[in-house]
């Protein structure tokens, strides 16, 4: 549960996102009037564009303020995928028809507005008695799509925010349907769904999230906790993996649950990354200052930066800042950066020309791991904690067994990850694996603890490390 003081903070979080969306409305109703009718309108679909969809909107509120309003905000399917196979003038077609269903609606409905924000988004503002007559409109809609002549399956979802408010923002009830689209777009199990008080409340607080995490790596509480990798036949560490914790000098220690997925949604997640890898390399070249051997400590690579076109020289620039050879800071890439969008294939030639070491995370959590051994030039794999659930089964020992075989066969480096019990660590040294990380051995530790390990592992073998 939210203190009172969070509850104050949401709130006023919340008046300011309204007010901001207020002043917008506002703004575009001074201007609108200055702008011609090619400027207000879609040219293909002949709809109002979202600068005078606000602008109608607003009028109507204002001439009719006793009323309540929603926005109901749509969005077809995977669109790109229509043009691409059927031809832009198809989807042109289609998003004509689209047009036609929704201004069916303002000729019937009093006191609606149609709108073609972008592409295949549409909207509609319109007054409503009851939820379920919004819900109505979605599901006719979408029947009505259905029934349109069509080479390919169209897939249309719905986000509806119904507001009870008198007079409400228009851009904001747009924002909000948005976001109730975005839970359910793609989806099998539902075509529309409604903006909800929940929904509000984690909106707020992943903007909470985000701000306190920017005056976090303002004051330096972003750090990396390393989780040692070890060779499990000697037992002596031979690697580690920098996590990013956060240190709130208010809340403890945060929970990586609570805030990494808020990170990678708002792309803050680029400059914690930044943060902790620069921090990894730091520690790295204060070992070499000191005549010590560093061994090596990985830094997570997350798929947003894989669309950075400049990753390759922002390595290439750390290494040279801090004199650290590539081989001490391996690169873990997650098995999904390698299926994205974007072919990664040069950016990786470029990395290991460098001297650095590329690791797919989570090998096996995917259902395209095989596929990427053809097509991928990596230097190690880490199997997927995953795998280790059920060892004791005889399918699992005879898959597992036969997936090292073949990676030690195409001569590809292997951690086993999540190791948590002498049973498994006996099973993957018997069938060839040496290298390891997981419970039974260390959990991750501040980087400091991590180098005082180090320190006496070195002097308990009489040799650096």
């Amino acid at each position: 549960m939210l203190d009172r003081k969070r509850d104050e903070i949401l709130y006023s979080s919340f008046q300011s996102t309204k007010e901001g969306k207020e002043e917008l409305y506002h703004s575009e109703k001074n201007k609108i009037k200055d702008i011609n009718h090619e400027s207000n309108y879609n040219s293909l679909t002949g709809l109002p564009v979202l600068r005078l969809f606000y602008y109608s909107a607003g009028e109507i509120v204002k001439e009719h303020p006793e009323e309540r309003y929603a926005v109901i905000v749509m969005d077809i399917t995977q669109f790109k995928a229509v043009n691409e196979f059927l031809g832009r003038k198809e989807g042109d077609r289609l998003l004509k028809f689209i047009a036609e269903c929704l201004n069916e609606y303002v000729k019937e409905r009093p006191f609606t507005v149609a709108g073609h924000l972008r592409a295949d988004n549409f909207c509609l503002f319109t007054a409503y008695r009851n939820k379920q007559e919004l819900a109505d409109i979605a599901v006719a809609i979408q029947r009505r799509i259905k029934t349109f002549p069509f080479a390919y399956r169209v897939i249309i979802s719905f986000g509806i925010c119904a507001s009870e408010e008198v007079q409400p923002a228009i851009p904001y009830l747009k924002d909000c349907a948005t976001l109730a689209l975005s839970e359910v777009k793609g989806k099998y199990y539902a075509d529309y769904n409604f903006f909800t008080e929940e929904m509000r409340t984690n909106m707020l607080r992943e903007k909470l999230v985000e701000s306190d995490m920017m005056e976090a790596l303002e004051k330096g509480e972003i750090v990396p906790y390393v989780q040692p990798k070890v060779n499990m036949v000697t037992g002596r560490i031979v690697g580690g993996e920098a996590l990013v914790r956060w240190l709130s000098a208010e809340k403890g220690m945060v929970s990586p649950g609570e805030f990494i997925p808020i990170i990678e949604k708002t792309g803050l997640v680029i400059k914690v990354d930044k943060r902790v890898w620069s921090q990894v390399f730091q520690y790295q070249k204060r070992v070499l200052d000191e005549g010590r051997s560093p061994v090596p400590i990985s830094i997570n690579v997350s798929r947003m930066h894989i669309y950075d076109a400049s990753l390759s020289e922002t390595f290439s620039e750390m290494c040279d800042r801090y004199g650290v050879p590539a081989g001490y800071v391996p690169l873990e890439l997650t098995e999904s950066a390698f299926t994205g969008e974007k072919n990664i294939n040069s950016d990786l030639v470029k990395l290991r020309n460098k001297g650095f070491v590329i690791s797919m995370d989570d090998f096996g959590s995917g259902y395209s791991s095989l596929n990427m051994l053809k097509g991928q030039e990596f230097d190690e794999v880490k199997i997927d904690k995953e795998f280790l659930s059920d060892i004791s089964g005889r399918r699992s020992k005879v898959v597992i067994r036969h997936l090292l075989a073949m990676l030690q066969e195409l001569g590809v480096n292997i951690i086993v990850e999540g190791i948590e019990t002498e049973e498994q660590r006996d099973f993957f040294v018997e069938n060839g694996c040496r290298r390891a990380q997981g419970f039974w051995y260390y959990k991750p530790m501040p980087l400091e603890e991590f180098d005082e390990l180090l320190r006496t592992q070195s002097k308990n073998s009489g040799k650096t490390t």
